[in-house]
């Protein structure tokens, strides 16, 4: 009876931590007006890296889903968000070789061409240094697939984050490779993936960065922010459309060696989205979590906007973010590696708080949860 009075007392207290610690974080997410899970329940046990368009026909999400990341089983799935919900995911691609080898299929990529098909790229190969770039079309939202496309040798396309359509027509595809080094480059095509040329690879300056997103200011400026193993948040800039690259430099936002994305939005404002936390000690890596938006006017100074999530189980990562044609903001991510999870957010009803040093605003009312313990974070 004791026991059984114990565990009661235990479990109340912990539902009582996690209530209160969810109450806290609501303070942050003044602009959210939904937030859900791509599905209950799925034909795979752990998923990754998401991406999401919105296409003539509503929204649409991708991600890779298996038994682990790496693991040959590991497929790419798609869902459609009809009538108000989720649709089931579906598998659209895996990396059953010609002579029936299986591979692991890695980082979807959706882009809607404007008034065209849907493109979906994603990688098939052992590991990240020795995949390749696939890609396939959707005319109808979606719903049905062309076969896939092998990209030319030596291209992989988006690496993780959306292409960007400029001013000149070029569809700029942010990329990067991990064999000899980290490196960022773009592939750059202008009849959506017939044919294709590289920019790049930008001036290292020192660091190991990866998985870049590119923002606009007009007049061919171009930003790029970056995933690093350098904890930072790295950028270069581009005066000429992306054509030639500033080196790369550390902003003052963190970075835990976990992707990121970007958007610029219709009003000419720049969000970001990432985890705003440093690896314990000197560590190049670290948890994943908080999940936080930030926004900024010039790509320098940065307000925090939002946290997504806050729980000390990590991880919330991979996010990608694209503003719809009713001017909301829908992000999408990995929750802890189980499920696929989509936020909308009213950006107009967030409170802007500047960030300072790179260091996380105080609001009032709000404690950030502690992190006690670190696991290794896959890639």
């Amino acid at each position: 009876m004791m026991l059984k009075r114990k565990i009661h007392i235990t479990l109340a207290f912990i539902f009582a931590v996690l209530t209160s610690a969810n109450a806290q974080v609501e303070k942050w997410q003044k602009g959210i007006v939904k937030q859900e899970f791509l599905y209950d329940k799925a034909p795979f046990p752990s998923c990754h890296s998401a991406t999401i368009a919105e296409t003539p026909t509503g929204l649409v999400a991708s991600f890779f889903g298996g038994t682990k990341e790496r693991n040959p089983d590991v497929e790419i799935y798609i869902s459609r968000f009809v009538d108000g919900k989720w649709l089931a995911p579906f598998s659209v691609a895996n990396g059953i070789q010609p002579d029936a080898k299986r591979l692991p299929t890695w980082n979807p990529v959706l882009y809607q061409v404007p008034g065209g098909d849907l493109l979906l790229f994603y990688k098939i190969g052992p590991k990240p240094s020795e995949w390749w770039g696939m890609m396939k079309t959707s005319k109808d939202g979606g719903k049905t697939w062309s076969d896939a496309t092998k990209l030319p040798h030596g291209y992989i396309g988006p690496v993780k984050n959306k292409p960007v359509l400029l001013s000149n027509g070029n569809l700029f595809a942010p990329s990067s490779k991990e064999g000899d080094g980290w490196k960022i480059h773009f592939e750059v095509t202008k009849d959506n993936g017939k044919t294709w040329r590289k920019v790049g690879p930008l001036p290292e300056n020192g660091i190991k960065a990866i998985q870049p997103s590119i923002l606009q200011y007009g007049n061919g400026k171009l930003q790029l922010l970056a995933r690093t193993a350098n904890r930072a948040i790295v950028e270069a800039w581009s005066n000429d459309n992306g054509e030639t690259w500033s080196a790369l430099t550390k902003t003052t936002l963190p970075n835990n060696n976990s992707g990121t994305d970007a958007v610029t939005m219709k009003d000419g404002r720049q969000v970001l989205v990432y985890n705003h936390v440093l690896p314990p000690g000197d560590l190049a890596k670290g948890p994943r979590t908080p999940l936080n938006v930030s926004v900024s006017k010039d790509g320098k100074e940065w307000s925090a906007a939002l946290i997504l999530e806050d729980s000390p189980i990590s991880q919330y990562s991979y996010p990608a973010v694209i503003q719809t044609a009713d001017g909301l903001l829908h992000f999408i991510y990995t929750w802890r590696r189980e499920k696929i999870k989509h936020v909308v957010v009213d950006l107009s009803k967030l409170k802007l708080k500047k960030i300072k040093n790179g260091i996380w605003p105080k609001l009032k009312g709000y404690t950030a949860p502690v992190i006690n313990e670190t696991k290794n974070e896959e890639s």
